[in-house]
């Protein structure tokens, strides 16, 4: 139950800095591993602008 809370603010936490990001490349890292978090690292891989 605790490992679940603390996985859910870690991802709270990445929302807030993804929403806050100013620059492009960062906001895509950020967006990159939010979707890792979300629907796992097997995620098919697609380039950016497709």
């Amino acid at each position: 139950m605790e490992a679940e809370k603390r996985k859910q603010q870690e991802f709270f936490d990445l929302a807030e800095r993804f929403r806050s990001a100013t620059d492009p490349e960062e906001v895509k890292r950020l967006g990159h591993r939010m979707g890792r978090m979300v629907f796992g690292s097997t995620a098919p891989h697609r380039p950016a602008g497709q």
